[in-house]
């Protein structure tokens, strides 16, 4: 329960009390400065509290977007202000600090206003909500209030709470055929006491239910599976409408969120090729291409945002023509919708899926997924090559935890550290590149279950160390990350397929499943400031350079059919040691109040 704490005189038909109710907050009120502070020594310190002028005029959702948003610790509108458990001890010392100026006297002014103040005086975060066209005031005189009442009464703030509740950015599919509807099935879901959490699930569910269908291999099975993947992707909408709508946000739902998205697709991919094995046409590698192409899009993006969100001067000329174009509206369309942002990429594959087959369907994929991920790496790196960004030790930090590096690279990393220092800025991608290329073209170009490819992941672990010897810093260091998540998901690919043998290409599948959701799992801990996975996680499935140096082990030591079976343990080692120590540090983050994060931004 939350409590709220009315100050100042009552104003005599004033919706407040019930408004507060409304809201989940329990009563309680104050006459002065004096008795406000006691009462909020009594309020558990484990509960939300609140105080709120009693002459406040506003729209409920006002209320609720300053009083019971989960993400910020403090957080205020004009007449009103919140603290969580995190908050408390600011609160309390600024009321304590108002109290003995204030002499415990009669309330004229706004005691929560003067608290405000208090906050912003003493450096602390407090966060105010982007109100737009809602209503809140604490009115001085009856005809300020007459005039914020009328105000309130010529906004519909049902309407602007379902505005708000889609994104202000997303794709161009999800903008004008799915959130038009997905919205109010939010509303519903909300009126009926439903949560993100179990839309999220529902959506895996129909997902998984979609690539079931696909998996029969049968044409009305393909149809059901693009209809269902639709279906899945409009309760991916509703789920998030869903959680802003409400404001219930937090850290499990957001991690659930991530994660969901990506074994929803790429199950689904697995779905196509099994479907396409029925009918007599094998395209796991296309499958295996299509999941190895998409999430090195996804590390490129991740690392790109790590390296340069908190860069000081992070500025340049493509910049500022990025956000030009950004002015005019067709462009900011069509410059969406070439990345092939999930929404447009899923209805292309729905539709493909139940019109022509599986093979067609992996082909336009992996072509527009290439075309995109070029589109938006140029354009990152003629960014990062004409601006003037300092990157800061975190970023720095962010991308070595990005790195994945295990004991050998580490090793490699330390005893070149000194020689490094003296290398050019841009030695890390380049060496990482040509680590990358060095393992996958040998693996490729060689016969199966030859010595070469050892030889060339020795080669890679050491560029990999040498590429992470000292601070990630430089203008295209944030290409380190997704050039060594190639090599070790090609290394993969390409020797799976070489070995010929049924069942090689699914094993190598569900390894680079594995460690795909072991390197979003990093992503996303980093984005709620939670730190990389601990070290012991990383040294006991190997680091990149580890597996990747194991993979071509295993190809040169075991026959064709030795090594799918070798792929196979290997991949469902890795799942049970990440799944498990995610799953226990995300329900431990959730149950331990840390702070909720939600992800505003839509992935590509």
């Amino acid at each position: 329960m939350s409590t709220a704490i009315l100050t100042g005189q009552p104003v005599p038909g004033s919706s407040i009390e019930a408004d507060l109710r409304s809201l989940g907050f329990d009563l309680r009120t104050a006459t002065d400065a004096a008795e406000a502070e006691t009462l909020l020594a009594e309020v558990p310190g484990d509960q939300r509290v609140a105080l709120v002028d009693a002459r406040f005029v506003g729209h409920v959702h006002a209320l609720r977007l300053g009083l019971t948003d989960p993400r910020f610790p403090l957080a205020a509108i004009p007449g009103a202000v919140t603290a969580q458990p995190a908050g408390r001890q600011a609160l309390t010392r600024a009321m304590a600090r108002e109290n003995s100026a204030g002499g415990g006297t009669t309330l004229v002014d706004s005691l929560a206003d003067r608290i405000l103040t208090a906050l912003d005086a003493d450096g602390t975060a407090v966060h105010r909500p982007e109100l737009g066209s809602l209503v809140a005031a604490v009115p001085v005189d009856p005809q300020a209030r007459n005039e914020a009442r009328q105000a309130v009464s010529d906004v519909d703030d049902e309407a602007v709470r379902l505005k708000s509740a889609v994104k202000a950015r997303d794709g161009f599919f999800t903008t004008y055929c799915i959130s038009p509807y997905s919205r109010y099935i939010a509303r519903w879901c909300a009126r009926r006491g439903l949560t993100p959490n179990q839309v999220t699930t529902a959506s895996l569910l129909t997902a998984l239910i979609a690539a079931a269908c696909a998996a029969t291999g049968t044409r009305g099975g393909f149809v059901a599976a693009g209809v269902l993947l639709i279906a899945s992707f409009v309760l991916d909408c509703t789920d998030g409408q869903l959680a802003r709508y409400s404001l219930q946000y937090s850290t499990l739902g957001a991690w659930l969120d991530a994660t969901f998205d990506r074994a929803k697709e790429y199950a689904y991919y697995a779905g196509l090729a099994l479907g396409a094995a029925r009918g007599g046409d094998d395209v796991w590698a296309l499958a295996l291409g299509a999941m190895v192409l998409q999430t090195c899009r996804h590390v490129v993006d991740f690392s790109f945002n790590e390296a340069n969100h908190d860069a000081t001067a992070n500025t340049s000329p493509t910049a500022a023509l990025s956000d030009k174009l950004d002015s005019v509206g067709w462009t900011v369309w069509v410059r969406r919708m070439i990345v092939l942002p999930i929404g447009e990429r899923w209805a292309m594959i729905a539709v493909l899926t139940a019109l022509t087959t599986p093979r067609i369907t992996f082909y336009a994929l992996l072509i527009g997924c290439a075309f995109a991920a070029t589109y938006t790496t140029a354009g990152r790196v003629l960014r990062s090559l004409t601006r003037k960004a300092r990157r800061t030790d975190r970023a720095a930090a962010a991308l070595a935890d990005l790195a994945d590096s295990g004991p050998l690279a580490q090793g490699f990393a330390g005893a070149l550290k000194k020689p490094a220092r003296t290398l050019p800025a841009f030695t890390a991608p380049v060496v990482a590149l040509c680590g990358a290329l060095a393992v996958v073209l040998t693996a490729a170009l060689t016969d199966f279950g030859g010595p070469w490819p050892i030889v060339a992941a020795l080669v890679h672990a050491l560029t990999a160390g040498l590429a992470v010897a000292r601070p990630l810093k430089g203008a295209l260091d944030w290409l380190v990350p997704p050039f060594l998540r190639a090599a070790e998901y090609g290394t993969a690919l390409v020797l799976a397929a070489k070995a010929d043998v049924n069942g090689a290409l699914p094993a190598a599948f569900g390894l680079v499943a594995a460690v795909a959701y072991h390197h979003y799992d990093t992503v996303y801990r980093i984005r709620g400031d939670a730190g990389a996975p601990p070290a012991w996680l990383v040294r006991s499935i190997g680091g990149h350079e580890g597996r990747t140096l194991l993979v071509t082990v295993l190809a040169a030591l075991l026959t064709a059919s030795q090594f799918k079976v070798a792929l196979t343990a290997l991949a469902v080692a890795v799942a049970l040691v990440v799944l498990v120590e995610s799953i226990r540090f995300w329900v431990g983050a959730h149950q331990g109040g840390a702070p909720a994060v939600h992800d505003e931004g839509e992935t590509a």
